[in-house]
């Protein structure tokens, strides 16, 4: 299992409505940015919403940053498109076999390792802004059209 692509559609619209903040930014367009249907744009569009990253008027096309993009973080983006429940990043299967040793205690010995992986995870997703990610995207373009 992975981590739902909804996290990183949301970081590719956040990143799209910056770079392209000139224009309007409809789910059509960015559909065509992020190769999938506007459908799934409008949803994940409406979560950044939701957690106040984007500002989307009904009736009018198009979807602008509510907030700087130094303000935004992936944590922000990765809560907002709800890739997962609180503290269920890893699950741990359930009802073990209680007569075996290790299915006796394989929740209770791993449950902790998975908290500190995951406050790891968030940690390091709440010191990256969507600006660093744009900023990137920026520079891999400037180098690609270089060559």
């Amino acid at each position: 299992m992975s981590i739902s692509t909804r996290f990183s559609v949301g970081i590719h619209i956040l990143s799209l409505l910056e770079i392209n903040k000139e224009c309007i930014n409809t789910s059509d367009y960015i559909a065509k940015s992020v190769n999938t249907n506007p459908a799934l744009i409008r949803k994940i569009t409406g979560m950044l919403k939701t957690a106040g990253l984007v500002n989307v008027r009904p009736g009018i096309a198009g979807a602008t940053l509510a907030k700087e993009l130094s303000e935004i973080t992936l944590l922000n983006v990765y809560h907002a498109v709800n890739v997962m429940q609180d503290k269920e990043l890893f699950g741990i299967h359930e009802k073990p076999n209680p007569a075996c040793p290790v299915g006796r205690n394989i929740q209770d010995a791993i449950e902790p390792l998975f908290s500190v992986a995951e406050l790891a995870l968030e940690k390091a997703l709440g010191a990256v802004t969507i600006e660093d990610v744009v900023k990137e995207i920026i520079e891999k373009d400037k180098q690609s059209n270089s060559k």
